[in-house]
């Protein structure tokens, strides 16, 4: 039973959890705030926290759970969260920087964790250090190879923008010829200090006229609840996608609701408002009322918005990607 329906019909099962707003990248699309944490600070949510109140969200009808950040694997309890969750009855994903993948790899067969989404915006070491100001390339794609050597479902997330690498557009998708990986083109999108302009903006039509001046592709079926258009070029392993959040958005059959590492429910990426679970919660309080009132106050679409560059909103970072 599915608790979690807001008034357009929409069924909201898919929880992603941000675990820290701490990175060791520096990418400016996201605005990152740069180290790794020891232990997390008192105002983020503690690993009992997060298991507890993701057992709640569980009962309520969430039944896929993604762990985001920041860097999700520079919080140092991120094992024990892991293993946590592992217990709960959910179908487990991660979206990571990639670059301390190798140390997670026999935590996430243990607990079924089966699917990641390793964000890589270019296939250019030079152009790696220059957008995440890291020197980490090919610890990225070695782990990359390492989770294909371990039959992982591999997700590659590239953010597209004008002047910084859609021109690699098609080196992207000549990767999934004989690589089983899943290549998803972002469209850059706006948030809070990440400097958007829609004339960055490399648009999904224009990332399709490209791929199809190369390749012979075909589409592929997407599920009500998908953000991403999927393609594949015929004969190829791995398959390609494109997240239209700009140009064409994919609002009618979203199942996605957010969680922050300090604890804030939003219930849309563009939400202008929040719920405060955690303060809630460590005062005792059932969070349940809370959370369904959340889904109910959902908007159509982008959370209420015109996407711009003055849109009332986190930066990205400090929402959980």
């Amino acid at each position: 039973m599915n608790s979690l329906t807001d008034t357009f019909g929409r069924a909201h099962n898919y929880l992603r959890v941000s675990l820290t707003d701490a990175c060791n990248f520096r990418c400016q699309y996201c605005v990152a705030s740069f180290g790794e944490i020891n232990h997390p600070s008192p105002h983020l949510m503690q690993a009992d926290e997060i298991t507890a109140i993701i057992q709640i969200f569980s009962e309520l009808g969430v039944d896929r759970v993604r762990f985001t950040g920041g860097e999700p694997l520079v919080r140092k309890d991120a094992l024990h969260v892991f293993n946590n969750i592992g217990k709960l009855p959910l179908k487990l994903a991660i979206t990571t920087n990639g670059v301390f993948l190798d140390k997670y790899i026999s935590c996430f067969e243990e607990i079924g964790l089966r699917s990641i989404n390793v964000s890589l915006d270019t296939l250019d070491a030079d152009k790696f250090k220059t957008i995440t100001k890291v020197d980490a390339f090919s610890k990225v794609i070695g782990n990359i190879e390492k989770l294909i050597q371990h039959d992982f479902h591999v997700k590659i997330n590239a953010v597209v923008m004008q002047g910084m690498n859609e021109t690699e557009i098609c080196d992207f998708v000549e990767l999934t010829r004989n690589l089983p990986v899943h290549v998803r083109f972002i469209e850059f999108m706006p948030f809070k200090g990440n400097e958007w302009d829609h004339e960055k903006v490399y648009s999904y039509r224009e990332m399709m006229e490209q791929i199809e001046g190369k390749y012979d592709i075909e589409k592929l079926e997407d599920k009500p609840e998908d953000t991403a258009k999927k393609y594949q070029a015929k004969g190829f392993a791995g398959t390609f996608a494109v997240i239209s959040t700009v140009t064409e958005p994919f609002c009618s059959g979203c199942n996605r609701l957010r969680l922050t590492a300090d604890g804030k429910m939003k219930n849309c990426l563009f939400s202008q408002t929040e719920t405060d679970l955690l303060s809630a919660y460590r005062k005792g309080e059932d969070i349940r009322p809370l959370i369904i009132q959340n889904v109910k106050s959902k908007f159509a679409m982008l959370g209420g918005q015109q996407l711009s560059n003055e849109m009332e909103n986190r930066s990205m970072i400090s929402i959980g990607g």
